[in-house]
């Protein structure tokens, strides 16, 4: 049926929401899953599935005891649903620091729905970073992933960025954005964020030392999509 995709994927996404909320409400009382559990009849197992990937029907019984028990309404929880859902766009994304179980979380918190990895060679020494083992992690939390090798920074361009000289780097940077094949990949990029929230991936937290700061600022004042950081 037409449009059903786009249907599943917002209430995935108010799923996720729904369990995130139900996170934040256990950790701010300080509470375990084990002790929400005794508390309001639910299994352990199931709560530690709905906080952990969220579920686009959770079951309404469930959500009423988790409710009651975190002393909260239905009303409100369904709010938060609805509105905490992002429109699309792009989020600027930098793993350097982070683990892969939390990247995902953050990525799933954010509501992204694909990772655009603009690393030139999709490798990386941090655990779980490689284009392989990252792919399946993410299909695994229902996040799409995409190379773009076409918009990697080439290995001669990256000592500015390094070295201090960034807007040398930004420049070069820029002039290659102009070519083939990555004027093709950032136009394709473009697109798939005019319809979804994506996130923009490369190693640095600090995005002003990376090459993906240009590509956003491209996509920004090309199309004019919003732009966002991953906490």
């Amino acid at each position: 049926m037409a449009g059903r995709p786009e249907q599943d994927a917002v209430l995935r996404q108010q799923g996720e929401c729904l369990a995130a909320r139900l996170r934040q409400l256990r950790e701010a009382r300080g509470w375990s899953r084990e002790y929400l559990a005794g508390l309001s009849g639910v299994p352990v197992r199931t709560l530690v599935r709905l906080e952990a990937e969220g579920t686009a029907e959770p079951g309404f019984f469930t959500v009423a005891a988790l409710a009651t028990a975190l002393d909260v309404s239905l009303d409100e929880l369904a709010r938060v649903a609805r509105e905490s859902v992002p429109g699309p766009g792009l989020v600027s994304v930098g793993y350097e620091g982070r683990s892969l179980e939390r990247f995902v979380e953050a990525l799933c918190e954010q509501q992204v729905a694909t990772v655009a990895d603009v690393r030139l060679t999709p490798v990386s020494r941090k655990p779980g970073f490689s284009k392989t083992r990252l792919s399946q992690a993410l299909a695994e939390a229902g996040i799409e992933y995409r190379h773009l090798r076409g918009l990697g920074n080439p290995k001669e361009n990256r000592p500015p960025f390094w070295e201090g000289r960034v807007e040398e780097g930004r420049r070069a940077f820029r002039r290659l954005l102009a070519t083939e094949p990555a004027a093709s990949q950032l136009q394709e990029l473009i697109e798939l964020a005019g319809r979804q929230r994506v996130a923009v991936l490369c190693f640095e937290q600090d995005e002003s030392r990376c090459h993906r700061q240009v590509i956003l600022e491209e996509a920004r004042s090309t199309a004019s999509l919003p732009v966002a950081s991953l906490p």
